[in-house]
């Protein structure tokens, strides 16, 4: 069976040409991705975080992942906007805490952040501190995060490219096209 960096090469190559820069970077891309997609085969809920600028992407991705037309399971994603609204509020340490208190209450340790957005954002704080986030960090670099650049002309093409490459490859896990470690 074939492993999750080659699989992810060949989507890429046999995808949208457009896609090539991500070929370059699909290191940076497999291990964050990877280590969600184990937590969500366990069961765990995405909390999905974004700054202000990319509250579109926020809803476009809810949108999507349970799509009908995808023909899979359903899966556990929340807007931490929508479960929270009251989280651009939260700047002091022992917020960021009772929030998570709250998602432990709800989710127990099955949940993790999934961030897009700058790294200097304060919605950023609260997915920075967790270890187990998903993180798709604009010009700040983040251990473990997929780093972007927030001036880059095509920003938008290539988070939705990012998303649709997240997408194929949760899908193939679900499915059992690639070898999950």
């Amino acid at each position: 069976m074939t492993d999750l960096e080659q699989w992810v090469l060949e989507q890429i190559r046999e995808d949208d040409p457009f896609m090539g820069w991500l070929e370059e970077r699909r290191f940076d891309f497999v291990p964050p991705v990877q280590s969600s997609i184990e937590q969500m085969m366990q069961g765990a809920t995405i909390v999905l975080v974004t700054d202000h600028d990319r509250r579109w992407f926020n809803h476009y991705i809810l949108q999507k992942l349970n799509d009908p037309a995808l023909n899979r399971p359903m899966l556990p994603i929340v807007s931490l906007e929508s479960i929270y609204p009251h989280y651009n509020h939260a700047t002091s340490a022992e917020s960021l805490e009772m929030i998570e208190d709250m998602l432990s209450l709800s989710y127990g340790e099955k949940y993790f952040f999934w961030y897009i957005g700058k790294g200097t954002d304060k919605k950023a704080d609260l997915a920075k501190r967790n270890d187990r986030s998903m993180l798709w960090v604009m010009d700040e670099e983040v251990q473990n995060s997929f780093l972007l650049d927030s001036f880059d002309k095509i920003l938008d093409m290539k988070l939705l490219h990012l998303y649709r490459l997240f997408d194929k490859t949760l899908s193939g896990a679900l499915f059992g096209d690639y070898e999950i470690n």
